[in-house]
């Protein structure tokens, strides 16, 4: 029997090599913003400058669980941080864009578009 090599499509590899490229960066901020206590807290963000304690009591989650959301919100480029005394106080970045980007969410929410319905995201929650 005579050994046949698999068919290689060099050009569709290195396009979706391409497509993972170009979207792994919008996929990942999606990721980020796809927690509920993050967008929680990017929300209160939106009504100014809050320490990692204030977050907390107004989420009423552990301070360690707040300071992990608050350091990948950090890392996205989504929120910024400055020192005060020995608090660390957080702030919305880009508060234009990202106001910007939570609307359009909104809108297409109010248009009809019901997430909240695919069983994909269900069962990926479970």
């Amino acid at each position: 029997m005579a050994m046949t090599s698999p068919v290689v499509d060099n050009e569709n590899d290195a396009r979706s090599a391409d497509d993972a490229a170009l979207t792994a960066p919008t996929a990942a901020l999606f990721r980020a913003l796809g927690e509920p206590a993050r967008l929680t807290m990017l929300r209160h963000l939106f009504t100014g400058e809050h320490s990692v304690r204030e977050l907390t009591d107004h989420l009423g989650l552990a301070q360690s669980t707040v300071s992990a959301h608050l350091a990948c919100l950090r890392d996205c480029g989504l929120v910024t941080v400055r020192q005060r005394g020995r608090s660390s106080i957080y702030a919305i970045a880009d508060p234009g864009r990202l106001a910007t980007l939570v609307g359009a969410a909104e809108d297409l929410l109010d248009g009809g578009s019901s997430p909240e319905a695919c069983a994909h995201l269900t069962e990926a929650g479970r």
